[in-house]
């Protein structure tokens, strides 16, 4: 039994692609005045962007505060990095809802263990879990074999059949047998379209229940890269690998001011499986995602340095190359 203050909890799944950052950004847009919204966002590579993406996006207003979790599945290492920002998130304001998005490739059956643990019960209420799809994947046997995918699902009040205005009458159907094999009919599925959908679909209690777990979150945890000191190169290079792919990625110096038009170049000429990043450029401060589907690109009001993310089957090390090389020598950041 929860208590009445305790804060409505969504975890937002999806693999890599599926739309969930799209998603939270657009539910922040119908996010009710006044309302105080924690997100807690998990990424793959270690540099973390998300955070970046989501807090400088325009219309986020300052009623919702964010903490990331870069460096793989947020709920490995014992929970403890899950935990510890979550508490950060709980201590900092006293939320009306929070949003938790784990890595694409990270394990969200070990999230919701986390914060259905003991310690977490009295505090969170945890409600709709919203698992993202793109249904044209399901041809794929990299996706539907693949154990976070069909665990994305399973643990799914909600599957969100995102991208749909993309699918054939093949794919939907494709879809929805697929569903219903893996968690049964009750499952609602639903359409969107760049992420869209009612917040109303986030309340009401999850099907899951794992109360009484307790993680052991007795354990330290390394210095990620998305916390260290640039070194006087001007940028930081961090890689990971795991669930069959690799990542790259880099923060910049603050005072490094990119070349808007370079780097489209550079953007253009990737073939990876994601791209996320923040830039500073001449032309002010933009955020980039790129998907199978092709790249997006929206202005932000603000960032602290520009980072960028890629994952794929095989990342090339030679790509900061390419980066630096776009630097706008001509102007300084006006951060500085």
């Amino acid at each position: 039994m929860h208590s009445e203050q305790a804060i409505p909890t969504n975890i937002i799944t999806g693999f890599l692609g599926a739309g969930k950052t799209s998603a939270i950004l657009n539910l922040l847009q119908q996010k009710p005045a006044g309302e105080r919204w924690g997100i807690l966002v998990n990424e793959f590579g270690e540099i973390g962007i998300d955070g970046s993406l989501v807090q400088g996006s325009r219309g986020a207003d300052g009623e919702v505060f964010v903490r990331e979790v870069p460096g793989g599945c947020m709920c490995c290492a014992s929970g403890l990095p899950m935990q510890m920002a979550l508490n950060q998130l709980l201590n900092r304001a006293e939320l009306h809802r929070l949003l938790i998005e784990p890595t694409g490739l990270g394990h969200p059956m070990g999230v919701l263990e986390t914060l259905s643990s003991d310690h977490n019960r009295d505090l969170l209420s945890i409600q709709k879990t919203i698992a993202l799809v793109d249904a044209r994947n399901l041809s794929d046997d990299r996706y539907t074999n693949h154990a976070t995918f069909r665990q994305q699902l399973a643990i799914a009040d909600i599957v969100v059949a995102n991208k749909d205005d993309l699918y054939t009458e093949r794919d939907r159907r494709k879809l929805r047998t697929f569903v219903e094999d893996l968690c049964g009919s009750q499952v609602n599925i639903i359409c969107a379209r760049q992420g869209r959908f009612e917040p109303a679909f986030l309340n009401g209690e999850t099907k899951m229940s794992l109360q009484g777990v307790e993680p052991d979150i007795s354990h330290s945890t390394p210095v990620l890269a998305g916390e260290q000191p640039i070194p006087e190169c001007g940028y930081l290079t961090a890689i990971n690998q795991g669930e069959g792919f690799e990542s790259i990625g880099w923060r910049f110096s603050p005072d490094l001011v990119f070349d808007r038009h370079g780097l489209r170049a550079f953007f253009d000429r990737l073939i990876v499986e994601r791209m996320k990043a923040v830039f500073i450029t001449s032309n002010g401060v933009f955020g980039y995602n790129m998907t199978r589907d092709g790249l997006t690109e929206i202005e932000l009001d603000d960032c602290v340095e520009s980072r960028i993310e890629i994952i794929a089957d095989r990342v090339d090390s030679e790509w900061v190359n390419d980066l630096t090389g776009c630097y706008d020598t001509g102007y300084r950041s006006y951060s500085v």
